[in-house]
């Protein structure tokens, strides 16, 4: 692999990622991960998109070019991950869009970020890269606009069809009717709260 174009600014990325990493893995082995936005872990992408805020201040998208393959996925998901940004995730998207027409970055990242952005935003999905958890504890994908469509346009972001992506999907926990109307108004003032929906 050839050396990006900046090692420290690669490692600082890597490091913002490892960090999301760690704190899901640990706030999902003790069962606290999904019972809202955990605050240690909206704490911790706050602080990341704020240090991918400056980056992208001063040198613009970190590509491969720059910061390497991994380096540049690191910045994918930390843009990803911001959630409770939604200006931000939406500026990241078009910069993101830039860098794939540049191949800077692959192209399914875009798809991700628009993907994610659209769910946020009420409306229907185009790639099918982001999912729920129906009452059988299966996933299901997000609603998704031109179903018919969705393979093909997977496979023009470089992502598998869909149905190989659900062959490997792990069924979770089912919830109860009460346990469900919980997340999902807790879900929508969350939305509300931090600039999704109005």
């Amino acid at each position: 692999m050839a050396i990006p174009g900046n090692g420290p600014l690669r490692r600082d990325l890597l490091s913002l990622e490892a960090e999301d990493l760690r704190v899901r893995e640990r706030l999902l082995a003790d069962g606290s991960l999904y019972s809202g936005y955990h605050p240690e872990m909206e704490a911790v992408r706050r602080r990341n998109a704020a240090r991918l805020r400056e980056i992208v201040a001063e040198f613009g998208w970190p590509g491969r070019s720059l910061v390497g393959d991994d380096g540049a996925v690191a910045a994918w998901r930390v843009a990803q991950h911001a959630i409770g940004e939604p200006d931000f995730m939406r500026e990241c998207l078009r910069l993101v869009e830039a860098a794939a027409a540049a191949d800077e970055v692959p192209a399914w990242q875009a798809a991700y970020l628009l993907d994610r952005i659209r769910v946020f935003e009420g409306r229907p999905q185009r790639y099918a890269t982001q999912f729920d958890v129906g009452d059988d504890g299966w996933p299901v994908p997000a609603p998704l606009e031109d179903p018919d469509g969705v393979d093909e346009r997977r496979r023009s972001v470089g992502l598998e069809p869909l149905a190989d992506q659900m062959s490997r999907a792990e069924r979770s926990a089912p919830r109860d009717r009460e346990e469900r109307e919980r997340f999902d108004r807790r879900y929508e003032e969350w939305l509300r709260e931090v600039g999704w929906r109005k």
